[in-house]
């Protein structure tokens, strides 16, 4: 073929935008590098395939990189891995100038894709799991991953070259780099992004690791961030975190209003320090949540501090604690610290917020105003109870 882009293989190239001025996702996660929308042309024989589309905004971009290696008006087939607006926003377009284009996508894709995107029934080609579409002399077959991490959601394979496309799953909000062997600091961003994105679906990302682990992969190219030429070293990690496999590490979160919060968590430190107990402690006035997130995929136990405000936990800690309760990450243990002027009631809250993740609450302490000498050796009690805990088990 004929192509003037950056091909990822021999019938495959890479036709999506880089977004380096992004600097936040779901009105939520902060992007300190950007992100990419990855789409993929697949040249067969007879027919041509666009994999995914761009973000809103990108879509004259998204046609010209098209154009520039083939024609718009030549693509047969549109597939759809996922419906949400960073990877489907551009089908309206894309069938505005071409009307013969087919959107090949999954069942509930289809309603999705009617629903959001007002593509008629007609231009709609429902796939099933395994089923394979021929282009001439190259296969594609799509792979459903149902919540990975919208219900819709399917991988496409193409067999001939072993390109896994897996959509958002093995993604990274990274704009710096093309392929996995040019990106800084990969792993960092990786795993921010699976505690962010994935880690709530972690059974189901489990599944989804069991069926892919005897189809050969060469290249994993994902809708976000670099691609893969190196497939183990982005396979190797999730096998670890889809099962919740985690180090004897302590998450350190925390919110002062007066110091009295600070203080309880340098004295855990300190015992943390004195122990050698690997920990890492943010604090929520001057943190990226994006980066609390990466840490709890794969910490085994939390330390949490925030006063009480008005008898209940301080609303930027309580924001933290339910952020906590909704990424759902394989925490065992908890230490929670509060302080409060007269009254308290952090502590309760806190339990309640985060109830469902069946923490073993290894120690509840709410001290009212400034820690004294008592309240701080209180503390170091708590932390050597914490690391009794974990010295306890081995790594799972």
């Amino acid at each position: 073929m004929q192509n003037k882009s950056i091909e990822i293989s021999a019938s495959c190239c890479l036709v999506g935008v880089k977004d380096p001025k992004r600097r936040l996702f779901d009105g939520l996660i902060a992007l300190p590098e950007g992100t990419s929308y990855n789409s993929y042309l697949v040249f067969g024989n007879k027919k041509l395939a666009l994999i995914d589309t761009v973000n809103p905004g990108f879509e004259k971009k998204l046609v010209r990189n098209i154009n520039a290696v083939a024609k718009l008006k030549n693509l047969d087939y549109l597939i759809m891995n996922h419906a949400e607006p960073d990877h489907a926003s551009a089908i309206p377009y894309i069938f505005l100038q071409n009307g013969k284009v087919k959107l090949v996508t999954s069942l509930m894709g289809g309603e999705m894709a009617k629903r959001f995107y007002n593509i008629p029934q007609e231009r709609i080609m429902i796939v099933k799991d395994q089923e394979r579409l021929d282009l001439g002399g190259k296969t594609l077959r799509f792979i459903e991953a149902p919540m990975l991490h919208w219900p819709e959601t399917m991988f496409t394979y193409l067999e001939e070259e072993k390109v896994l496309f897996s959509c958002d799953f093995f993604g990274a909000h990274m704009s710096s780099a093309v392929f996995d062997n040019e990106a800084f600091n990969l792993e960092y961003h990786a795993q921010r992004y699976y505690g962010e994105i994935m880690m709530p679906f972690r059974p189901m990302a489990k599944r989804a690791m069991e069926k892919i682990a005897d189809l050969p992969i060469a290249v994993i190219a994902p809708s976000h961030g670099p691609i893969y030429k190196d497939p183990p070293r982005i396979l190797e990690q999730y096998k670890k975190w889809v099962v919740g496999e985690t180090k004897k590490k302590v998450l350190l979160v925390y919110l002062s209003m007066w110091g009295s919060s600070k203080k309880m968590i340098e004295a855990m430190t300190k015992v943390l320090t004195e122990q050698k107990i690997e920990f890492v402690c943010y604090d929520l006035t001057a943190s990226d949540i994006g980066d609390i997130a990466k840490d709890l995929v794969d910490a085994r136990a939390l330390v949490f501090a925030a006063p009480t405000v008005l008898g209940e936990l301080h609303p930027v800690a309580s924001f933290a604690a339910n952020l906590v309760k909704t990424l759902k990450p394989p925490l065992k243990h908890a230490v929670f610290m509060s302080s409060c002027g007269w009254a308290g009631g952090a502590g309760k809250n806190f339990k309640e917020i985060t109830a469902a993740l069946s923490l073993d609450l290894v120690k509840e302490l709410e001290i009212k105003g400034p820690p004294t000498a008592e309240d701080l050796e209180a503390v170091k009690s708590a932390g050597l109870a914490l690391i009794g805990k974990l010295s306890a088990e081995s790594e799972i």
